[in-house]
């Protein structure tokens, strides 16, 4: 993935307004982020833990997601797949509801997906980043495959939140 700057972010949300967009937090280390191995950059926002972000680029432009998910809980225990990166965890897959991009978010409308918690999918897809023992069921799948699935996986969510 291209490096994404701050302004290039912030301009990319496709379901928030401008205002919302300049007001979120946005990381701060983006010059240390693993661009190379990012599918898509995605982070937490540590004032408000139950929004969250990702920015990709389609067709050559940035664009971003504005996402909603639950807090952590004590009861999210039980072993679930992220539908993006096909990794399972023990309590760190979040239902993550975006608002759909205009009118029909404003009317209420989202879509959601099961997503790892901590929006790390590329670098469990690449091997960069450990979710435990069986975490990452037996495939026939080549990494190039894996990686490929991933960026569809987003595309489709990306294409559910515009439509």
């Amino acid at each position: 993935m291209k490096p994404l700057t701050e302004p290039e972010i912030r301009t990319a949300f496709v379901n928030c307004t401008k205002g919302e967009a300049k007001r979120l937090s946005v990381p701060r280390d983006l010059a240390e982020r693993p661009w190379d191995d990012l599918d898509f950059l995605g982070w937490r926002d540590p004032q408000a833990p139950d929004r969250a972000y990702l920015a990709t680029e389609r067709d050559g432009r940035p664009v971003a997601l504005a996402l909603r998910c639950p807090s952590a809980t004590s009861w999210q225990t039980r072993r679930s797949m992220c539908s993006m990166c096909m990794t399972t965890h023990t309590g760190g897959v979040s239902l993550m509801v975006a608002a759909k991009a205009g009118k029909a978010g404003q009317q209420g409308n989202s879509v959601g997906a099961y997503i790892c918690s901590d929006l790390a999918c590329s670098l469990y897809v690449r091997g960069k980043k450990d979710a435990g023992v069986g975490a990452r069921l037996p495939e026939s799948l080549t990494l190039d495959e894996k990686i490929q699935r991933t960026v569809a996986n987003l595309a489709a969510l990306i294409a559910k939140v515009t439509a």
